[in-house]
């Protein structure tokens, strides 16, 4: 199943600098992770924003809020899930 995943990132402006960067760096490693497996095919930052557009490759509904929930930024984001089929005129 195919999703498209927006993700906005809405971190505390008084978060000290060394929390940020510790969970910015757990992230990274669990989003590459997700890559690697294939799940989390495409990602694409939006310029200007702290914000991404990606696509996930998952087995159910369940999975995909899983796997978004285990995201260490999960706790300041805003999220909207659209899910995708193929298209009828894709070659």
């Amino acid at each position: 199943m195919l999703f498209m995943v927006q993700m906005t990132v809405n971190l505390p402006q008084d978060m000290p600098a060394g929390t940020a960067a510790e969970i910015k760096a757990r992230e990274k490693e669990y989003s590459q992770a997700l890559q690697r497996s294939g799940k989390w095919p495409h990602i694409w930052r939006v310029v200007g924003e702290y914000k991404n557009v990606s696509i996930f490759d998952v087995g159910s509904n369940e999975e995909l809020h899983e796997l978004l929930s285990g995201l260490p930024l999960f706790p300041y984001m805003d999220i909207s899930v659209t899910p995708l089929c193929r298209h009828p005129s894709a070659i």
